[in-house]
């Protein structure tokens, strides 16, 4: 039988791990989304917006 204090210690080393490795890999998903996202200027921005608030449903 597996002593008490093992299961334990065991159960704190997991939730330390996830603790540490949870943010970093959150933050390198956003950190690739970052990577791959498109420029446009100000014009093509306010054409874009436009484009997407129009009122289909009249």
């Amino acid at each position: 039988m597996v002593p008490l204090q093992a299961v334990g210690t065991l159960f704190v080393a997991v939730f330390l791990a996830l603790a540490v490795l949870a943010p970093l890999v959150l933050y390198s998903l956003v950190r690739s989304e970052h990577d791959g996202r498109t420029t446009m200027s100000r014009e093509e921005g306010e054409r874009a917006a436009r484009r997407d608030s129009r009122d289909d449903f009249r």
